[in-house]
């Protein structure tokens, strides 16, 4: 009988042979950093607000591992849940979508009120058992676009360090710039935007800065760099869209600071097809002549809290007659 467990220091060599066709080297970091993610036991003990690392679950029939799914609670909103690896034997499909409604009925005993994945356009059955398997439905889409061929020069912007203080208005600004419909699932809390307590034992690192209008006194421009392993690097761009600023002014503010950091390293900017700039962006990005390596649609599945209704409410049933109740 099969049955869904949490991943475990032990499940390490199961793990390597079920994602062997990866290869060695692949599969070996793949599996590293699964286990490395199971041993935070840290992160296991806090209830569902104060959750920040990623957590693994493997469906398991006699000793064999199936499948495996990891989610991660958004940092600064852990009740927005993001499913980030989902893995299973070719074609059993079946075992996927137990841990996608395993991890759902999970996470939302403990309150969440989403879940977001994001699938590649290429795997339309990983899109069928999102969709049609577990109910969820396609908010928007986007892409990565590889910079290359591109001489950094030197800039002048203004740009100054993100701070905690200044959340409530970035937050405000990537919310404003919102396509209506995708609002609903997509904005952001301002507490998104703060530096978490627990930053410093994160899977990820991030420099965040914020352009000012300073005869408005309003931020304009917010810019992230963003990575994992210290060699690719993603920017990610929300700009109101009411100011002409040059894009090759940010890129190469972006690329000077990573510059600092690494000698050798790879770039990618993040094109969201969810905001009101992205087709704007999208010219930006063909015109010198980017590439896009990554296309994903976005799928989401949320929980709406049902409207509170009054308190001790009365109910009067009248058996025989049809008159109705009043009270003075």
């Amino acid at each position: 009988m099969a049955r869904i467990r949490r991943l475990n220091c032990f499940d390490g060599n199961k793990i390597k042979k079920m994602i062997s066709y990866l290869g060695a080297d692949e599969g070996e970091r793949f599996s590293k950093a699964l286990m490395s993610d199971a041993l935070v036991l840290l992160n296991l003990l806090f209830p569902l607000k104060y959750k920040f690392l990623p957590e693994s679950f493997i469906l398991i029939e006699k000793d064999e591992i199936l499948g495996l799914i990891t989610v991660i609670p958004t940092l600064g909103n852990p009740y927005k849940i993001n499913i980030t690896k989902l893995v299973f034997q070719q074609n059993y499909y079946d075992a996927g979508k137990q841990l996608v409604e395993f991890v759902i009925a999970k996470y939302g005993a403990k309150g969440a009120t989403s879940f977001t994945v994001s699938v590649d356009e290429s795997h339309m059955e990983l899109f069928n058992l999102f969709v049609t398997g577990c109910g969820f439905r396609q908010c928007s889409s986007e892409s990565l676009w590889k910079v290359e061929n591109y001489q950094i020069k030197e800039t002048t912007i203004p740009f100054r360090t993100c701070q905690n203080s200044d959340s409530k208005a970035v937050s405000r600004l990537f919310n404003g710039e919102l396509i209506s419909h995708c609002r609903p699932a997509l904005e952001r809390l301002k507490e998104e935007y703060q530096e978490p307590f627990f930053a410093g034992l994160s899977n990820f690192y991030k420099n965040r800065y914020v352009l000012e209008d300073p005869e408005r006194n309003r931020i304009i421009l917010y810019l992230s760099i963003t990575t994992s392993d210290n060699i690719n690097f993603f920017i990610d761009i929300s700009k109101n869209e009411g100011y002409d600023i040059s894009f090759d002014d940010i890129l190469n503010f972006a690329l000077k600071q990573i510059s600092k950091r690494k000698s050798d390293f790879c770039v990618f900017i993040k094109l969201k097809k969810y905001i009101k700039t992205s087709s704007t962006l999208e010219s930006q990005l063909r015109d010198r002549n980017f590439n896009c390596v990554q296309s994903q649609f976005i799928l989401v599945k949320e929980f709406y809290k049902p409207i509170k209704q009054q308190e001790n409410a009365l109910q009067v049933f009248l058996f025989g007659d049809n008159g109705v109740l009043t009270s003075n």
